[in-house]
């Protein structure tokens, strides 16, 4: 892809950027494509487990954000935290219809020019965190990638799921000790020393 010139739609924020594209500029879309696409597709991926899924979604929640770009109301709720709602939503939709059948997931390879055996040892810390999520509650799931990997604020978090900040903070505390006991036996497996 050919990398346009930095110009100040690429200083804009998401809101002013999304109606900016209601009004057909292009740049815009661009600009808001390339910011929002990873941050939709890794949250996706945190809350399914399945790349291909996660991709399925991003995409999906992308459109619905083009799709009503033109009714967008300003003030109302932040770009970001209304597509991590989306997000979310489809994430839930497609693990009540997965529940149906046990699928069991399969890990995407990492890139990185580790050697193959620091390859090999993240892989497994990476698969034990995510089979770990996934035996999580699904709302406790939620609230956990949203504060620790996803970095957001409770208050925000509270919005995305609709939920007070009380009961985010709630779902969280329980996630991490649900977390916690889950790995705490597999330490050394993981290659972790004793902290």
């Amino acid at each position: 892809m050919m990398q346009m010139p930095l110009d100040d739609t690429e200083t804009l924020g998401e809101e002013a950027l999304l109606l900016l594209f209601a009004r057909g500029d292009e740049r815009a879309a661009e600009v808001l494509t390339l910011r929002l696409t990873p941050v939709v597709l890794a949250h996706a991926y945190r809350l399914l487990g399945d790349r291909a899924e996660a991709e399925d979604v991003a995409q999906e929640a992308m459109l619905k954000l083009w799709r009503m770009a033109a009714s967008w109301r300003q003030g109302e709720a932040k770009v970001t935290t209304w597509l991590y709602r989306v997000v979310a939503n489809a994430c839930t939709d497609r693990l009540r219809k997965r529940r149906t059948v046990e699928l069991e997931a399969v890990a995407e390879p990492e890139d990185g020019a580790a050697s193959v055996e620091a390859q090999l040892q993240e892989r497994a810390r990476v698969d034990a965190l995510q089979e770990a999520l996934n035996a999580l509650p699904e709302r406790q799931r939620q609230a956990v990638v949203l504060r620790h990997i996803e970095g957001l604020a409770n208050p925000e978090i509270a919005a995305i799921m609709d939920v007070n900040i009380e009961a985010v903070e709630s779902l969280t505390a329980r996630g991490k000790r649900a977390l916690k006991a889950a790995l705490e036996g597999r330490k050394d497996e993981l290659g972790y020393e004793d902290d």
